[in-house]
């Protein structure tokens, strides 16, 4: 989206991510390393806090209490913080929920489940780099 060498894909670059907790944690941390450049400039002027919150939560059951589809929750609470001031810069929370379908196979019930997982990183990563990148525009 910002790709290139402009003011904001140059801002985004000194961003740096911090670790993240869990699974979702990596996954969504990579997706935002990707997204922003991250590392590409040397000393970074920022550095983003991530906090995740994954629920798993069964619906659709049937009359012998068989769930039949499950709600995948991601949620996200982040602070961009600038290195040099220690101000917090940004504040905010992203969310995404995903709709998962119980089969009579477990491995594709655990297949679909990760599938979901990694789909609702890549739409968390994508919220905060959107929301990142509008706050340092402004700013810059």
């Amino acid at each position: 989206m910002y790709a290139g060498s402009g003011t904001v894909a140059r801002a985004l670059a000194g961003v740096n991510v911090s670790a993240i907790e869990g699974k979702a944690g990596w996954l969504v941390r990579a997706a935002l390393v990707g997204r922003l450049g991250a590392g590409a400039e040397t000393t970074p002027r920022y550095r983003l806090d991530v906090r995740l919150n994954e629920q798993l939560q069964g619906l659709g059951l049937l009359s012998n209490d068989a769930v039949t589809r499950e709600r995948r929750t991601l949620r996200a609470r982040y602070q961009l913080i600038d290195l040099a001031s220690g101000e917090i810069v940004l504040d905010a929370t992203a969310g995404a929920d995903a709709g998962v379908d119980i089969v009579s196979s477990e491995y594709a019930v655990i297949a679909a489940e990760q599938t979901a997982l990694e789909n609702l990183s890549h739409e968390i990563a994508e919220q905060i780099v959107t929301r990142v990148a509008t706050k340092l525009r402004k700013a810059g």
